[in-house]
Formats: C-alpha cells, sequence, structure tokens
C-alpha cells in the first residue's frame, strides 16, 4: 500500500491515550515533577509499547516499554528532573508512543522491534507542557476542600539526620535550593508559625 510518494502508509495508533497530546508537568522544577500517561488497549489483541522522548537525560518513563492485554490499561509514570525553570522558555520537549500488534508467542521484545516494518508500526505524539503554580499556590492560600501544602517553618529549622556516607560538598544543588527556600521562606507574608 505504497503512496505517491513511495512511502508506506501508517496504521493509525492503536491505543488511547490520556492525556492524548500535552504531558503537563506542574512546578516548581527544584524538585522531581511526575505526571502520567494512560494507555489504554480497545483492541482484541495484545499492542507492544514502548515511550521515547527528545530528552531522555532530562526524563525517567516507568514503564517504558511493555505489552498490553487486550481491553487494559497501563499507566506510565513520566519524571521529570529537577532543573532551573525559565518561564520565557517555551519547552520543546516531545514523546512518541510507539505500539506494533504484538506477534502470537513473543518471547523477545528487542526483536520485535527490530524485524518490524514500518507499515507496522503506529505511533502517537505529545509535547510537554511546563506549568508554574498559580499566584494562589505560591502565597500558600489553599482553596477549601483541600490539604494544604505548606510546611511550617519550625520543621525546616530542625536537625535532619541524613547517611553517614552524603556529603554536602558533593551536593551543591542541595544546599542552594536549601537557601532558596529558606529565603523564600523568609520573605513570604505567612512567615511564622502555620
Amino acid at each position: 500500500m505504497a503512496s505517491a510518494s513511495g512511502a508506506m502508509a501508517k496504521h493509525e495508533q492503536i491505543l488511547v491515550l490520556d492525556p492524548p497530546t500535552d504531558l503537563k508537568f506542574k512546578g516548581p522544577f527544584t524538585d522531581v515533577v511526575t505526571t502520567n500517561l494512560k494507555l489504554r488497549n480497545p483492541s482484541d489483541r495484545k499492542v507492544c509499547f514502548k515511550v521515547k522522548t527528545t530528552a531522555p537525560r532530562r526524563y525517567c518513563v516507568r514503564p517504558n516499554s511493555g505489552i498490553i492485554d487486550p481491553g487494559l490499561t497501563v499507566t506510565v509514570s513520566v519524571m521529570l528532573q529537577p532543573f532551573d525553570y525559565d518561564p520565557n522558555e517555551k519547552s520543546k520537549h516531545k514523546f512518541m508512543v510507539q505500539t506494533i500488534f504484538a506477534p502470537p508467542n513473543i518471547s523477545d521484545m528487542e526483536a520485535v522491534w527490530k524485524e518490524a516494518k514500518p507499515d507496522e508500526l503506529m505511533d502517537s505524539k505529545l509535547r510537554c507542557v511546563f506549568e508554574m503554580p498559580s499566584e494562589n499556590d505560591k502565597l500558600g492560600i489553599t482553596p477549601p476542600g483541600t490539604a494544604p501544602a505548606v510546611t511550617s517553618i519550625s520543621i525546616i529549622n530542625k536537625p535532619v539526620s541524613t547517611p553517614a556516607s552524603y556529603n554536602m560538598k558533593n551536593d551543591p544543588r542541595g544546599l542552594s535550593v536549601f537557601k532558596q527556600e529558606k529565603q523564600k521562606n523568609n520573605q513570604s507574608p505567612l512567615s511564622g508559625p502555620v
């Protein structure tokens, strides 16, 4: 089934993705931020999947590949690693969910992908969207009916036990993040016991 250009026509993605087009990550980005991607197999056949990204060092994806039985859903956790967020910089990161119907007696996943013909592959692309918390979130104002996400200052000032192998010199980022948090808390209009 070749097109006028000689390329093979691709099948439409069989899996139903939730969310379908955008992976949203809500800051602050000083710690790992996780979002979930649900992959549902509405077909009557097993489907192999793998998740790829344009920025593999920035994300941890679990599971990043597998087989989804007919009628089942797999939840994929996408973990964005901490970074210095710049609101003026638009994210160009993208993810692709690649799928293929599983052969009847599958034993070697790597071989399935290696031997796959281009016209058997299906894919969906998602873009990454970075969102900062709203002003209410920054001020520590919690909407009614939700648990507060503010930690009291007294807890931050208590000594924290760390493993004997931990060395602050090897973790300058940890110290700077701690200093930033302490500085933010000291400038906050809500400083004092919560």
